[in-house]
């Protein structure tokens, strides 16, 4: 998918709805069929892009087990002491470095930054930034490489993820 034909403002509404999603299962351990029905066709979902959403749903929920030791190295507490608004958000943002390369890392980590922002504690948008920012060090440190010195031109840029 080219970058011209990504709908920024869909993907941000599908993020915003899977924090939530995230959040609820977390709150009642549901099924992951009953968690997106009830997005199905939601106010949540309204103009966002459904199948960005329920796939990276579906990814985080399997995948909680790969998901949590990417950044509980980083947490300064462990992960059921965090709020549930930041497990959700870190969560979800994990799997979307890790699943979803298609998404540049800094899109990725200002996008979560924001929900947290909007939706976490007075000042956890600072805590989610520092974890995300060594998730994707861990996981996408090549895209995160500074540029280097080149014999032929003297910088030579990193290589860039198409896409957001």
């Amino acid at each position: 998918m080219g970058k011209s034909s990504i709908n920024v403002w869909a993907r941000r509404r599908a993020r915003r709805a899977l924090m939530q999603a995230v959040y609820a299962w977390q709150m009642t351990d549901g099924d992951v069929a009953d968690i997106a029905a009830q997005f199905d066709g939601s106010e949540h979902l309204k103009r966002a892009d459904e199948d960005y959403f329920n796939e990276c749903l579906r990814g985080v929920l399997a995948g909680v087990d790969e998901l949590d030791p990417l950044f509980e190295p980083y947490l300064d507490r462990r992960i059921d002491q965090l709020d549930y608004v930041e497990r959700a958000i870190l969560r979800a943002g994990s799997y979307e470095m890790k699943a979803r390369l298609d998404v540049p890392v800094r899109v990725v980590i200002d996008e979560w930054v924001e929900l947290a922002k909007r939706f976490g504690a007075q000042d956890s948008f600072r805590y989610i930034n520092g974890v995300l920012d060594r998730v994707a060090r861990d996981v996408r440190g090549t895209e995160l490489a500074p540029a280097t010195p080149s014999a032929d031109n003297g910088l030579q840029q990193s290589p860039a993820q198409p896409g957001g």
